[in-house]
Formats: structure tokens, C-alpha cells, sequence
């Protein structure tokens, strides 16, 4: 009986991973959507993540890998309990699946929370990787935020989630000196918040921006690197520890 049991375990376990779907990436973009963030920089920040995601390096860097296709999902974040995904999980192999769902994401509602909770937001897109269809030769989560963690799940119990996962996760904090709606200014040094706090795994790296220009230009070529598997130029990385 017992052995018949574990056969049938075992067939249900061969069955499940043969229903994977391979893929070079899996990505989590996780971005901050709380009121820290004023209206007019969320939509900045998801024009720049659309723009990104149906540009020309960004579409040759997915069709360069070994099977030239990732799976990537789109979620905004706020509070600990505010993680919504714009943009479900999608596998990109080529420049019409980049456009269409660049146009998921540029289409959704956009709605808001009051707090910032990182920690949350890192644990649930380690649950969104764990549980969707597909099995990456890598694992990696984009988190954009533009201030450090004020409310939820302690911030070192949610990395070695990802750690235990084996996930990676990079930061991209948008520094303002312009405090949002529902926060007071912070004096904190966000590149090295992120550094120390926030990003985990191997090669992991924090690529900043500080103006709705350079957000386009980071978030553009963070993308790039990250599905393409390569590390920023030192001079990228500013404030970096040597």
C-alpha cells in the first residue's frame, strides 16, 4: 500500500515538472506604488518600465539567451498587504510578446497604499516565483523603491527567503528630495539602504536614479543586464562599496 502510494507520488512529481515550461528567466518587476511616490513619479516610473520593456536592447538581450524566452510578471507594491500584479506572468520570446505586454502593464489602473513595506513585497514576489508554471535557469527580483521600509515583514527574514529560494534580488531606488504625501522627508542615504538592506544573492547590485530621465535610462539598462545575465560597470554602480 505505502509503496503504491509513494509511486503515485512520485509519477504526480514527474508529471508536474514535465508541465513546467523552461525558460532563460524567470523576473519579478516589483515597484513602489505607495505615497511616498507622488502621482505624477508613479506614472513616470511605469512609462519607464513600458518603454523598457519594448526596447530594442531589452527585446535582443531576451532573444539572445539559450532559449530566448524568460517569464516575467509586473506587480505593484505599497503596504503589507497591497501587492497587485499589473501584468501577470507572460513569456516574452520575441519583440511582439514584449509590446503586448508592455501594453498590459501601460493599460492598468493605477492604484495606491499608504506605506512602504519592502520586506512584504520581496516575500510575495518570492511566492509569485515559487508557485507560477515556469522553471528559470535563473531567479530574480527588480525592486524600485524611493524610501526605506516603514511598516511589515522584517526585511532580513524576507531576504533569506529569497536566499533560501535561491532568487536574486536587485534594487533600483528612485532618489527624490521631494517627500511624498503621507510621509515625512527621510535623511537616508537610499544607494546605501538598498546595498545593505534590501539586495541579496549572487552578484546582486543597486542601480539608482535621480530624475525622471536617468529613471528611464537606469530602469532600461538594469533590465538589460539582468536578462542578459552581465554585472553594471563599476562606474554605474555609485556609491558602491570598492
Amino acid at each position: 500500500m505505502i509503496t503504491a502510494l509513494l509511486i503515485g507520488l512520485a509519477a504526480s512529481v514527474e508529471a508536474a515538472a514535465q508541465d513546467m515550461i523552461e525558460v532563460d528567466l524567470e523576473l519579478v518587476l516589483a515597484v513602489d506604488i505607495s505615497y511616498s511616490v507622488d502621482e505624477d513619479e508613479a506614472r513616470r516610473q511605469r512609462e519607464g518600465y513600458v518603454a523598457a520593456l519594448a526596447h530594442p536592447d531589452v527585446i535582443s538581450a531576451i532573444e539572445g539567451g539559450p532559449l530566448g524566452r524568460i517569464a516575467v510578471t509586473y506587480v505593484e507594491w505599497a503596504d503589507s498587504r497591497f501587492q497587485r500584479a499589473a501584468a501577470d506572468w507572460t513569456v516574452i520570446a520575441s519583440e511582439d510578446d514584449a509590446l503586448n505586454f508592455a501594453a498590459i502593464v501601460a493599460a492598468a489602473p493605477l492604484e495606491r497604499g499608504h506605506y512602504t513595506a519592502i520586506g512584504a513585497a520581496i516575500a510575495d514576489s518570492v511566492r509569485r516565483i515559487e508557485t507560477n508554471q515556469y522553471q528559470g535557469y535563473r531567479r530574480l527580483i527588480d525592486i524600485s523603491g524611493d524610501g526605506p521600509q516603514n511598516q511589515g515583514m522584517d526585511l532580513d527574514e524576507a531576504r533569506a527567503m529569497a536566499d533560501e529560494a535561491r532568487i536574486i534580488v536587485n534594487g533600483l531606488p528612485v532618489i527624490s528630495d521631494q517627500p511624498g504625501r503621507w510621509v515625512r522627508p527621510v535623511e537616508v542615504n537610499l544607494d546605501a539602504y538598498f546595498r545593505e538592506n534590501v539586495v541579496t544573492g549572487p552578484g546582486a547590485f543597486v542601480l539608482p536614479a535621480r530624475t525622471a530621465d536617468e529613471f528611464r535610462t537606469a530602469i532600461l539598462r538594469k533590465m538589460t543586464l539582468e536578462i542578459a545575465g552581465a554585472a553594471p560597470m563599476p562606474s554605474e554602480l555609485v556609491g558602491a562599496a570598492p
